[in-house]
């Protein structure tokens, strides 16, 4: 019996998942949370984001990337850049310290992920 590679992929990433949720439960991969490094490597990727840009991105309420991007924020690791046009709304850009902590996460990451 043949399966179609897609099933062979999907049954992979399952175990994968699987192994990496329970290896990263109870203990955080680098010193971000899964939220921030998120984040970050979104901000880092795709350049500045306002919060609302943001929640739509991940799927997220605005309260909840709001709140996550002020903890960020308050770290160091973003600031804001407010709208020329709008004086309520910002964007986000990562910052020099914020990058090298994404870096310093990215690798950790990786090598976990190796690991399993």
């Amino acid at each position: 019996m043949t399966n179609h590679p897609a099933e062979t992929i999907e049954l992979e990433l399952a175990i994968l998942m699987r192994r990496l949720m329970a290896a990263t439960t109870n203990m955080k991969v680098g010193n971000l949370d899964r939220a921030a490094y998120l984040l970050l490597h979104q901000i880092s990727t795709h350049g500045s984001a306002g919060v609302k840009a943001l929640a739509e991105e991940f799927h997220l309420d605005i309260s909840t990337i709001s709140r996550q991007s002020a903890a960020l924020e308050q770290k160091g690791y973003v600031y804001r850049i407010l709208d020329p046009q709008d004086g309520r709304a910002y964007s986000l850009q990562i910052t020099e310290r914020g990058a090298k902590e994404l870096a310093l996460n990215k690798q950790a990451r990786f090598e976990r992920v190796a690991e399993l």
